[in-house]
């Protein structure tokens, strides 16, 4: 398959090396690739810079959005939350038409608390679906660390993972992902429809809390069922 993997943070850069080592084809989007490759300092956290990181991922291309959309025949929005509309919309309808987006945005702003922004009565992922109709929304993996998203056997014992979306179809071409990342099968909690995504992405202000509790990001959510 071809991905797009939008956003060259830690969780864009590590999903984009997981989907790389799985045998596909992968191009990762940013707003400016120039910028993105001059950069030689490390970023806020002490990950490499994009191009120290490609030196061995030298098959995973960069692009602008709109240029990683158009190669990808899924989409995965790892951009910052915050910024998530923005970075669609330069990566235009017209190359998100019909594909699947799986999204694993948290809308945290972190200038006031950090604070939910959408929240309660509405979603991320709802916004993203409402701006763009015609693209089929799921949203997982937004509850746990990257490593975790595509490494689920680094915790010991069940844990879950959930996805939400309206289309049944797309929810089940993201279910075999994330099996392929190593996900049970009984570990995938489908939840339903995109509006769903607001209770998902209410679990980011917990788990954030839990960080600083454990001290390290390597937990997840486990729903133990009779």
């Amino acid at each position: 398959m071809r991905y797009a993997v939008l956003g060259t943070g830690t969780a864009g850069l590590t999903i984009a090396a997981r989907l790389d080592d799985l045998g596909h084809s992968v191009v990762v989007g940013t707003r400016n690739p120039p910028d993105t490759l001059a950069r030689t300092e490390p970023d806020v956290i002490g990950n490499p810079p994009f191009a120290e990181w490609q030196t061995a991922r030298r098959q995973v291309g960069l692009g602008t959005f709109a240029e990683a959309a158009a190669f990808g025949e899924i989409v995965v929005n790892a951009t910052a939350g915050p910024v998530s509309l923005a970075a669609l919309e330069a990566a235009g309808a017209e190359n998100l038409a019909g594909k699947i987006l799986l999204d694993v945005s948290v809308p945290i702003d972190r200038s006031r608390g950090p604070v939910l922004d959408p929240g309660n009565t509405d979603s991320l992922g709802e916004r993203i679906q409402r701006a763009f109709p015609d693209l089929r929304v799921v949203k997982t993996l937004n509850t746990m660390n990257c490593r975790v998203m595509v490494d689920p056997a680094r915790l010991p014992g069940p844990h879950n993972v959930f996805v939400c979306g309206d289309d049944a179809d797309a929810k089940r071409s993201v279910t075999e992902l994330l099996w392929s990342f190593g996900w049970p099968a009984g570990s995938v909690l489908d939840l339903g429809g995109i509006t769903s995504a607001r209770y998902t992405e209410m679990l980011a202000p917990i788990w954030l809390r839990l960080l600083g509790e454990i001290g390290h990001p390597d937990f997840n959510f486990h729903v133990q069922i009779a």
